[in-house]
């Protein structure tokens, strides 16, 4: 099966993965933002998988929407966006490393 879109939640203030952060992804397409598939959430270890079928995964201007509020109330920032350009249809890993009042991402492997 080919990967599309992944990502990950490190809770750097506890030092383990965030469990259950619902994700939306969205693409932007014709000048507008587009819900690419149903709000996944991360499982156990942090992750979410293939978070776009592959039918719809191309090149483009993309965004991860994390809602931290769900997993974290009383954290400074209650939703980040991630928003990242792909040039061709390979596997894509953005990670998220959050704490209650910072986060920082990186494009992983």
């Amino acid at each position: 099966m080919t990967k599309t879109l992944t990502t990950h939640i490190l809770d750097l203030s506890c030092g383990r993965p965030a469990a259950n952060v619902p994700i939306r992804v969205e693409n932007f397409l014709n000048g507008e933002w587009t819900s690419i598939s149903t709000t996944a959430n991360t499982n156990n270890d942090g992750r979410a998988l293939d978070l776009v079928p592959t039918d719809q995964w191309q090149p483009g201007r993309w965004r991860l929407i994390f809602d931290i509020a769900s997993y974290m109330p009383d954290g400074f920032f209650p939703c980040i966006t991630i928003e990242f350009y792909t040039k061709d249809t390979t596997h894509y890993h953005v990670p998220l490393l959050l704490n209650k009042f910072g986060y920082s991402t990186y494009r992983g492997s």
